[in-house]
């Protein structure tokens, strides 16, 4: 259970932004999403290594 303490007269707008950030940590969404639709252990593979070699592009081009 998520828990969001509220200060004295605080806005409500800002304690909203408090729980979607601690909501948005927990990975609630995310893995929901990965749950509807199955993905190869192939696929989830090559995505990772595209990732990683995009990342070390990024990493290389910076320096």
């Amino acid at each position: 259970m998520i828990v969001v303490p509220v200060k004295e007269g605080e806005n409500i707008e800002k304690a909203l932004k408090k729980f979607k950030r601690k909501f948005e940590k927990t990975g609630v969404v995310k893995e929901l999403r990965s749950r509807q639709a199955f993905e190869k252990p192939s696929v989830t593979n090559r995505k990772k290594m595209m990732r990683a070699i995009y990342v070390q592009q990024l990493h290389c081009a910076e320096e």
